[in-house]
């Protein structure tokens, strides 16, 4: 049988993106809202991408635990849970967000486009939680000044880093995605010495070179951010945006990391904000501060294009196309230019 279709996560860095967090508003007529809107957003995403085919529009579509709970019952996906607020020396909130609309293109016009039909298929079944359009800042730097997301995997290992395999058959072909927005002290991180940012991030500024291990200290960003176990490195996506509000005078990182299983963005978020020993901070927080955290799960194209608007159920969940053997979700691939980025052939490998 041919394995689901995933959803577009490892697509090509663009320069432009919409972060749109949405809740599900109360009642039966609400939920079927959005169910009929799952096998929609393909064709939604076609019709707007078309325009411009060298745009390269793309759109991720994912569901918080409380979300899913409430459209699809069980079968679950297994890590699929709350975000999990961390208390360290900083604080990593949690805030609510029922569906996750990742929307990337090289135009920001083609994203905007986008966000704007699906806000309007959706209409008053939803509340906007929150919206964060992210630029491409330079050579992929952030605003405070380093260049982001340069371990990121690529080609093959971005795919065994993001997409789920016969860890839970059931939904192979998904992936769980977390989501923080940060805003920056500008003034108070323009006041340190460049050599004294060097060593928090653990890179150089201008030229983009790790720090040798004997001058970077184990509190530096990416130290703390580099997760091995058993002896292998454990690796996540990341598709982080600049955003920012010059006369609020507001400028942030939009975090987005994806990853196969969520515990091991969790870790690093752990080690960020509690230190690894406890104590050994990220001193990056001391000039970021985290105002959003959610935790989502992506399903497959597969599983979204066959959603009906009928209510899930424990005791229906077996013959509603959510089977819980490995075999659910199989589908051929949909044509070019839909959600799917091509079937998967098997080669993805176990943690």
């Amino acid at each position: 049988m041919p394995s689901a279709v995933p959803q577009p996560v490892v697509a090509q860095l663009t320069r432009a993106a919409i972060f749109l967090v949405v809740t599900i508003k109360p009642g039966p007529e609400c939920d079927g809202v959005v169910r009929n809107f799952c096998a929609d957003l393909a064709a939604l995403l076609r019709a707007v991408g078309f325009r411009d085919l060298e745009g390269r529009l793309s759109c991720i579509m994912a569901f918080g635990s409380e979300a899913w709970d409430r459209l699809f019952g069980e079968p679950k996906p297994k890590e699929l849970h709350p975000f999990r607020e961390i208390h360290g020396r900083h604080h990593a909130v949690a805030t609510p967000g029922d569906i996750l609309f990742h929307i990337r293109s090289t135009r920001m016009d083609l994203c905007f486009e986008l966000a704007t039909q699906i806000m309007s298929r959706l209409g008053d079944a939803v509340s906007t939680a929150d919206e964060v359009h992210g630029f491409n800042y330079f050579d992929d730097r952030d605003l405070i000044g380093f260049v982001d997301g340069t371990e990121n995997p690529v080609e093959q290992a971005a795919i065994d880093a993001t997409i789920i395999g016969q860890e839970d058959a059931a939904f192979a072909g998904g992936s769980y995605v977390i989501v923080q927005k940060y805003l920056h002290d500008m003034k108070r991180w323009n006041e340190l010495p460049i050599e004294a940012q060097e060593k928090i991030i653990g890179r150089t500024k201008l030229s983009d070179v790790e720090l040798d291990d004997a001058v970077k200290p184990t509190s530096a960003h990416n130290a703390l951010t580099t997760i091995v176990e058993n002896g292998e490195q454990l690796e996540i996506l990341r598709d982080n945006m600049p955003f920012g509000d010059v006369g609020k005078g507001e400028f942030g990182t939009y975090f987005i990391g994806y990853a196969r299983s969520p515990r091991r963005i969790e870790q690093m978020l752990v080690n960020m904000f509690v230190g690894r020993p406890p104590g050994n901070y990220d001193r990056l927080l001391d000039f970021s501060r985290a105002v959003t955290g959610t935790l989502f799960f992506v399903p497959s194209a597969t599983f979204l294009e066959d959603v009906t608007s009928a209510a899930a159920s424990p005791a229906d969940s077996s013959a509603d196309g959510r089977k819980t053997d490995d075999t659910s979700q199989a589908k051929m691939p949909p044509p070019d230019g839909s959600l799917g980025i091509g079937s998967l052939k098997g080669e993805i490998g176990h943690e």
